[in-house]
């Protein structure tokens, strides 16, 4: 039985997309939580060790193999761009934050070229202009979405992604032009509708729709480079996120799980780019969101010079 267990969690691993989501979406499901896949292991080689199973121990291998394949490269250091970087933070700040001055303060200390902020209220986005704007000069913000650059912005226009069956205002995306020392680079900042776990299982039809109109967007567009910000409320192994990772690089490095604040499982807040690399992702220390900031490294190509 154990041999069996252990031969399922590396099929699961290895083969997570064949697991079908036309019930319940239980493939996205899956797939939110895969790397959590790996405290079987743990569980299996205990109870294998218990019951001196040489078969189990010999089956875990495939297991360890599988988990190690998909995910141990998120362990090694942070390779080195070679100077031509960009730093970027992200960070679902909540409209529930009771201090975001706090928050702003504790994200311009990492010292990074982008902040893309989600979830902004009319009160808080004038302390978030007035405290980053010391740092960040240039600033861009279409509904609850905006950016903050240490470079010019351009060209700055609403981001139609709202899903067809929302009737009332939302507006959660953006997509400008930050004018680097490195070239031009296509920004988006983007919000996608949140997901729910019920009974039926889970709820991403608004949030898949979302992605799809992103991804849309994002292959339409004729910069060269383009970085992707924000709460996608997804997984970079989720299904529901195909429109945008199968165009754009996820990061190399990191696990940098960022929700829930208090004890994260999964990591919703995403960098992505198009002709870059995403070096590695790391949180920040917690704010008054119920989100962690994360934050990233973008090494850009010589070519986009």
């Amino acid at each position: 039985m154990l041999a069996g267990l252990a031969v399922l969690a590396a099929a699961l691993l290895v083969f997570h997309r064949a697991v079908p989501n036309s019930i319940g979406r239980v493939g996205s499901l899956l797939e939110a939580f895969l790397p959590w896949l790996g405290l079987a292991v743990v569980v299996l080689l205990g109870a294998a060790l218990l019951r001196r199973s040489a078969v189990a121990l010999v089956a875990l291998l495939l297991p360890v193999a599988a988990w190690t394949s998909l995910f141990g490269g998120l362990l090694l250091p942070e390779r080195d761009p070679g100077g031509r970087d960009l730093v970027v933070v992200q960070h679902n700040v909540s409209d529930e934050n009771a201090d975001p001055a706090s928050t702003a303060r504790a994200l311009a200390a990492a010292e990074p070229d982008l902040v893309a902020l989600e979830e902004l209220t009319p009160s808080a986005l004038r302390v978030y202009e007035t405290r980053l704007g010391r740092d960040y000069p240039y600033h861009a913000v279409r509904g609850t979405v905006g950016l903050w650059s240490k470079h010019p912005l351009t060209g700055t226009r609403h981001l139609d992604i709202k899903p067809r069956g929302i009737t009332e205002p939302w507006r959660r995306g953006l997509r400008t032009v930050a004018r680097t020392p490195h070239g031009d680079v296509a920004v988006y900042v983007a919000h996608l509708p949140s997901v729910r776990v019920r009974a039926s299982g889970l709820a991403s039809s608004w949030r898949d729709e979302s992605a799809s109109l992103l991804g849309e967007a994002i292959a339409a567009e004729k910069r060269r480079t383009v970085i992707l910000l924000g709460d996608l409320n997804g997984t970079v192994d989720d299904r529901g996120l195909a429109p945008l990772t199968s165009r754009l690089n996820v990061a190399e490095r990191g696990f940098a799980l960022s929700f829930p604040a208090g004890f994260p499982l999964a990591r919703i807040d995403q960098v992505m780019a198009r002709s870059a690399t995403v070096t590695g992702i790391r949180t920040l220390p917690a704010t008054g969101s119920d989100h962690l900031p994360v934050a990233a490294r973008i090494g850009l190509d010589e070519a986009n010079r």
